[in-house]
């Protein structure tokens, strides 16, 4: 990318963890951004972060289509285009709570969240880069380790994260007539204030419970801007960015 000066993001889920830390580093380095999140009061604590930069606060629930309308409306208002979606917004849901006990209420916020939230945001990014002049832009959706392989008592955030496999897929596709170029992250073990109990003990499939490595959350921050930031002829289509100990390759 030649002249970062004129690319706008919008970040969903900026307020914390990962969203905050991909947000940061593209503010950091001459990206104006669009920060979205449920808590205006911690989007604004994120561009604090970066004192200075371009960004907008925009209170944005990503599973209401009003809202998600609202927020790209008001970043083509505010910088005039769109080059990048970072759809990051996302919830475990109740942790540890066996399938036959789940609540369908529970099941329910978490495919709203991720997979319809996910939907809502690719598709409004995905017309505005089909219509704005120049066209295209770039869309990275944030999967996970368990878009590849479930933990214990994970079936709504497992399922969704599948199914945001398709959907980066079907999107990649596409998106191929209007250089709309779209991939995928999947991120093992950051430390965030939502992984944090990993660090102390979680359930292996084992059935015992020990603590995992975590990884340094900014080095999601830069794989993403990496991939951010190559030409629209070039794309990642999945990265696996994890911590390099975990208990992923090799478990059975």
């Amino acid at each position: 990318m030649t002249d970062t000066q004129s690319k706008i993001a919008v970040v969903t889920g900026a307020g914390s963890g990962i969203g905050r830390a991909v947000a940061v580093e593209l503010l950091r380095t001459g990206w104006s951004v669009a920060l979205a999140g449920r808590r205006v009061e911690t989007l604004e604590e994120t561009a604090a972060l970066v004192p200075g930069a371009p960004s907008i606060a925009v209170r944005t629930d990503v599973a209401r289509p009003e809202d998600v309308a609202a927020l790209f409306g008001a970043t083509v208002d505010r910088f005039g285009r769109l080059d990048l979606l970072f759809n990051n917004a996302g919830t475990f849901g109740p942790g540890g709570v066996p399938v036959e006990e789940l609540p369908y209420d529970a099941w329910r916020h978490v495919v709203d969240t991720n997979l319809n939230g996910a939907f809502l945001c690719a598709q409004t990014a995905y017309r505005t880069m089909k219509e704005q002049t120049p066209q295209g832009g770039r869309i990275i959706n944030n999967g996970s380790i368990s878009a590849h392989a479930p933990r214990p008592h994970s079936v709504a955030y497992t399922a969704t994260k599948h199914a945001l496999t398709g959907l980066t897929k079907s999107l990649s596709l596409d998106g191929r007539p209007y250089r709309i170029a779209v991939g995928q992250i999947d991120i093992g073990n950051a430390a965030t204030e939502m992984t944090r109990r990993m660090s102390t003990g979680v359930l292996q499939a084992n059935g015992e419970t020990a603590p995992e490595p975590m990884m340094d959350v900014a080095e999601v921050a830069c794989t993403v801007r990496h991939m951010a930031e190559l030409p629209l002829e070039a794309n990642v289509q999945f990265a696996t960015v994890l911590a390099t100990a975990m208990p992923y390759i090799g478990r059975g």
